[in-house]
């Protein structure tokens, strides 16, 4: 299920304050947790992660 855009620009602009996987309101996301790693990585929030 696709996230709203205005979560996922949201989410974005979080992400790109991070050098590490974070949820749309920036708590790092557990590994554990595949579900939300696996929309992170569909919705392509993976390529705004802090270099």
């Amino acid at each position: 299920m696709p996230v709203e855009p205005s979560i996922k620009k949201n989410w974005t602009e979080i992400q790109k304050k991070y050098d590490y996987p974070v949820n749309a309101i920036g708590v790092k996301i557990d590994p554990k947790d595949q579900k939300t790693l696996k929309v992170w990585k569909e919705e392509g929030i993976d390529q705004f992660v802090k270099k």
